[in-house]
């Protein structure tokens, strides 16, 4: 099976949807399936509003169609809802191509914490864009609730994963040369409005609060709030260092879909503290890796007390080979393609980027 994933998150962006894709094109190689990327690169782009460090393409006239006819994939995934997904949606319903998308970010509420855009209108949109595929994919059952009664059609789950190997427990507990007092309260991801991190970093909580990541609430937060440590944006080893350091992972967000640090920090025996919504309850179900509570404060002290060892037995059962055997199994579900999901075929499997 091939497979061209239209996606415009890619490098040098650091979020969840770029590791979820780069993460499901590893998996899916073991699979037999090839996994091409239709992405920004090698194109001119542009600073997208109150947040210049992400950047949208802007495709020269017909590059979008003539890269897609030159790779002739058995199937086409959108990833996301911007210039690269639109114009790979236009091509696919002008030539009679069947596709399938993924909902990663709830960008109603995203617009409306920046601009006085009503939801209405952004999730109309919204429809408009997904319920022209076979199927769209969502990572969590809640989403999925939420997605119907908001009027989208065919929705299916599509799990997410962690790699096991990178994001686990280390002997050795020490985070760098700051030593910062005990416990450490962690948290990873966008430094953004949106990821409600004021809530986290405003608490009275013993020990040392710790952000990793970058974004443009980032001075800001740092100027109001001196006593938290920001250590900026962290790779590979070096994240995993940092979150098998800490000991209680602080997600205070309301409005992800997901949250695939989630997965990280459990993956590294960490116990997580946040709000009860529905995307966080998903994702840590009625294991005892998590404590869920309005009182972020109490989560937090609460967390602290759980079984590291209990947090890594959970996230050891939640792969990323499960998660693209499922992603394919979707694209054949939906009617896309024809190939056999999880069978390697004669072809080579390979990772192409369009």
């Amino acid at each position: 099976m091939h497979v061209l994933i239209a996606t415009d998150a890619w490098h040098p962006q650091v979020n969840g949807v770029v590791r979820t894709l780069v993460s499901l094109a590893a998996a899916a190689e073991a699979l037999g399936a090839k996994i091409s990327f239709l992405t920004p690169e090698r194109m001119r782009t542009v600073a997208l509003p109150s947040y210049p460090s992400i950047r949208l393409a802007v495709p020269p006239p017909g590059e979008i169609a003539r890269r897609i006819e030159a790779l002739k994939p058995d199937a086409v995934h959108i990833a996301t809802e911007g210039p690269i997904g639109h114009l790979a949606r236009r091509h696919c319903l002008r030539t009679g191509r069947r596709f399938t998308t993924s909902f990663h970010t709830r960008l109603a509420d995203y617009a409306s914490a920046r601009f006085p855009i009503p939801d209405r209108l952004t999730w109309g949109w919204l429809r408009w864009f997904h319920n022209a595929g076979q199927a769209t994919m969502a990572a969590t059952p809640s989403l999925i609730g939420e997605l119907e009664e908001r009027g989208f059609h065919r929705v299916v789950r599509w799990p997410r994963g962690v790699d096991i190997d990178l994001f686990r427990p280390r002997e050795k507990r020490e985070m760098a040369s700051l030593r910062p007092a005990r416990p450490i309260f962690l948290s990873v991801g966008r430094v953004a409005v949106e990821k409600n991190l004021e809530a986290f970093l405003a608490l009275d909580l013993p020990g040392s609060k710790v952000v990793v990541g970058d974004g443009p609430a980032r001075q800001s937060l740092e100027a109001r709030f001196p006593d938290a440590i920001f250590l900026g944006e962290k790779h590979g080893e070096d994240l995993a260092a940092v979150y098998a350091a800490a000991d209680v992972f602080v997600f205070p967000s309301r409005t992800d879909t997901f949250g695939l640090v989630l997965l990280e920090a459990l993956a590294s025996g960490l116990p997580v503290a946040g709000f009860p919504v529905a995307a966080t309850r998903d994702v840590v179900g009625d294991a005892p890796v998590a404590v869920l509570d309005e009182d972020l404060r109490s989560a937090c002290l609460g967390a602290a007390a759980l079984s590291r060892q209990a947090c890594r037995d959970y996230a050891m059962t939640l792969t990323w080979e499960e998660s693209a055997k499922k992603f394919l199994a979707n694209l054949t579900g939906a009617g896309v393609c024809n190939g056999t999901p999880g069978r390697v075929s004669g072809r080579s499997s390979r990772l192409v980027r369009a």
